[in-house]
C-alpha cells in the first residue's frame, strides 16, 4: 500500500491580458490546495518576498495577493497539471502531465517565464519548452524546505523579475 495519490491542479492560472512574466512553481502544496490558491503555507516566503521585491506590504488574504500580482504585469501557474505525490513532497512526484501554458501565453503579453524552484525548471524544461520555445530563467525556491537561502539571498536573485 503506497500514501502516493493521484490529484489534479485545483487553481486556475493567475494572469490577465496585460501580463508579461509567468512565475511557474511545481504542484501546489497541501495547503495551497485547502485554499485553493498559490503558495498557501504559512512558511512558504513567495508572497513577502514579491511584496519586498516591489516594496509593497505582504497580501493577505486573496484578493489582495491576486492584486499584487496583476498590478505588476504578471501571471503565476504551475508546471504540473497532475500527478501522482506524496503529502507535499516534491520529491515523491511521479507520471506528470504537464500544465497547457498555450491559455496563458495566447491571452496576455506573456514573453518571460520564470520557475520557482529546480524541480519547476526541470518540468517546464522536459515537457513545455518543446511547445513554448520560450527558455525560462530558474530561481531558487521560495519553499521553506529551501533553507540554504535567507530572504536577502532569495531578493538578490528574484531581483530579475522586476527588471
Amino acid at each position: 500500500m503506497s500514501d502516493y495519490q493521484t490529484i489534479i491542479h485545483p487553481i486556475p492560472p493567475l494572469f490577465d491580458k496585460n501580463s508579461e512574466k509567468l512565475i511557474l512553481g511545481s504542484f501546489p502544496s497541501i495547503k495551497s490546495r485547502e485554499a485553493m490558491f498559490f503558495y498557501g503555507h504559512p512558511q512558504n516566503r513567495f508572497w513577502k518576498l514579491v511584496a519586498l521585491l516591489f516594496e509593497e506590504e505582504p497580501p493577505v488574504p486573496v484578493e489582495e495577493k491576486k492584486r499584487l500580482i496583476l498590478s505588476h504585469r504578471l501571471a503565476l501557474w504551475d508546471s504540473i497539471h497532475s500527478c501522482e505525490i506524496i503529502g507535499s513532497s516534491d520529491s515523491s512526484i511521479k507520471n506528470v502531465v504537464p500544465n497547457d501554458l498555450g491559455v496563458i501565453l495566447n491571452n496576455s503579453n506573456v514573453t518571460q517565464i520564470f520557475c520557482n524552484g529546480a524541480l519547476s525548471y526541470k518540468m517546464y524544461m522536459k515537457y513545455i519548452f518543446p511547445t513554448t520555445g520560450i527558455k525560462a530563467i530558474k530561481l531558487p525556491s521560495t519553499s521553506p524546505a529551501n533553507a540554504a537561502y535567507s530572504m536577502e539571498r532569495l531578493k538578490n536573485s528574484w531581483q530579475i523579475i522586476v527588471k
